[in-house]
């Protein structure tokens, strides 16, 4: 089932930073990973990934560095700072929230 991209949008920096706390990643190696878990729901197109970590970067929460990796090419890993570390915390109390409050309001026993 496709997800509504204005309701992917607003999950986007929890999943890809949550990704990031459990090891180092690459950009496309997210977006296989997002596909994998989530039985090809999250489907994100590259061009819509990096400019995601480009500002991640840039506001601190996540590094990168070169490294070339079991294929012996060169490519861009990123890495989660403390401060992303921080903000991924909050975001997912921010879900935990919103998500139980939306089972509440639409409730049945699927979302119990």
């Amino acid at each position: 089932m496709k997800i509504d991209k204005d309701l992917m949008k607003g999950s986007t920096t929890m999943l890809i930073l949550n990704l990031l706390s459990t090891s180092d990643m690459y950009g496309y190696q997210m977006v296989k990973e997002l596909e994998k878990r989530s039985d090809n729901t999250f489907t994100l197109k590259e061009g819509t990934m990096y400019p995601i970590l480009h500002s991640l970067e840039s506001e601190g929460m996540v590094e990168s560095y070169w490294d070339e990796g079991a294929s012996a090419r060169k490519r861009k890993y990123y890495h989660i700072t403390n401060k992303g570390q921080k903000l991924l915390d909050e975001k997912k109390k921010e879900w935990e929230v919103y998500s139980s409050t939306v089972n509440k309001v639409i409730g049945g026993a699927c979302f119990e």
